[in-house]
């Protein structure tokens, strides 16, 4: 008899352990299923997340102002020829005289106008020989109004008999651009920032901060075009200088 007690004891207590292991299997395998759910719901969570901080619009910005120039260049190119070189360059002297005197009658100081250049050639034909002298000389000054009245008279240089080479013209060019660099960046941000406003208005959002952004680089234009003559670019003192800035911003 008590060998029959001792086998049921043995009995019931694999019974109970069997139970045991199989509740701890459920439970662990529940907590895993649990820790799956969660885990997938909060990386979900996360690209959604994601997802949402990566939303933006690009927008670029325009800046225009018109301003004068502070410089003005004129290259004046000429030449005289003769049957000897000796006769062409007393040509060539006698017209840097006339030149000089010309910017001197407008009120130009010597220092003014510089030699910039001189060239000497021969051509024969049938047995003719010609001799031809170039020489370049150059107009450097801050004041601009006389500059114009002197690129107005210079068919006066003309009827002198200064013989004109293609190349000759006035240029002027805008020398502080830096001065108003940071402004017009500013001016061009806040262009690009109207049009992300629009844009967020449009689609449901709003406009954070920037993400990224580049800055394009200044052109400076004749404010009325410019057209080419026969002793080159008639230029104009008047000019618009430009930027473009292209800005990302971050959508709320």
């Amino acid at each position: 008899m008590s060998d029959q007690i001792e086998t049921d004891n043995e009995g019931g207590f694999l019974t109970r352990l069997t139970a045991n292991k199989g509740k701890a299997w459920l439970a662990g395998a529940a907590l895993l299923s649990a820790g799956l759910v969660l885990g997938g719901y909060l990386m979900g969570d996360g690209l959604v997340r994601m997802k949402q901080a990566d939303r933006s619009v690009t927008v670029r910005g325009l800046a225009e102002r018109e301003v004068t120039a502070d410089l003005a260049t004129w290259t004046i190119a000429y030449s005289a020829k003769a049957g000897d070189l000796q006769s062409a360059q007393a040509k060539a002297d006698a017209d840097t005289k006339a030149i000089r005197a010309f910017f001197g009658a407008l009120g130009f100081d010597g220092d003014a106008v510089q030699p910039t250049g001189a060239n000497v050639s021969q051509y024969s034909n049938e047995g003719i020989t010609t001799f031809t002298v170039k020489q370049r000389m150059s107009l450097r000054t801050t004041d601009i109004k006389k500059a114009e009245a002197a690129i107005k008279r210079q068919f006066d240089l003309v009827r002198q008999g200064v013989e004109l080479e293609e190349g000759s013209g006035m240029s002027f060019t805008y020398t502080r651009l830096n001065a108003i660099k940071p402004e017009m960046i500013a001016q061009a941000t806040r262009d690009a920032r109207k049009g992300a406003e629009q844009f967020a208005k449009d689609s449901g959002t709003g406009v954070g901060s920037i993400k990224s952004a580049s800055q394009g680089y200044f052109e400076v234009t004749a404010r009325d075009g410019e057209s080419s003559g026969e002793w080159g670019v008639a230029d104009t003192p008047y000019k618009k200088v430009r930027v473009v800035t292209t800005v990302e911003y971050y959508l709320d």
